[in-house]
């Protein structure tokens, strides 16, 4: 009988509240709580079409995607989120296929986690 390994990702999620308290201290509650309501949005859209660009082998709009993922995530204080959607454009600039690959579930991953941990550190509701 053939052994089976299973991996399990565990990837530590970073958050600056710094940025958020920024946002709040330049916007007031109700402007910081739209804006980052927004950006949630938006990238969990941008994430989905990266990984959807991949599977079409759409290497020219994913890597401008997960560009555009870089500026929205420091926004609102997703570090690790923006450091690996630069790892994807990286990535898809050398041409590195299963860096590609590697770099945009880990993106995928990170990000679905980063968006939950800011929903539930600013305790916002849907």
């Amino acid at each position: 009988m053939a052994n089976i390994l299973t991996v399990i990702h565990n990837e530590t999620v970073r958050l600056d509240p710094g940025k958020l308290n920024e946002l709040y201290a330049q916007l007031g509650e109700a402007g910081a709580e739209d804006v980052v309501c927004r950006a949630i949005e938006e990238l969990a859209v941008r994430l989905s079409h990266c990984e959807r660009l991949w599977r079409q082998d759409d290497l020219a709009n994913l890597r401008k995607s997960a560009r555009s993922l870089v500026a929205i995530a420091e926004q609102i204080g997703m570090s690790a989120m923006a450091a690996i959607a630069r790892d994807v454009t990286d990535a898809v600039d050398s041409g590195d296929q299963p860096a590609i690959a590697a770099t945009l579930f880990r993106l995928l991953r990170v990000g679905e986690r980063s968006l939950t941990a800011v929903w539930e550190q600013q305790d916002l509701s849907v």
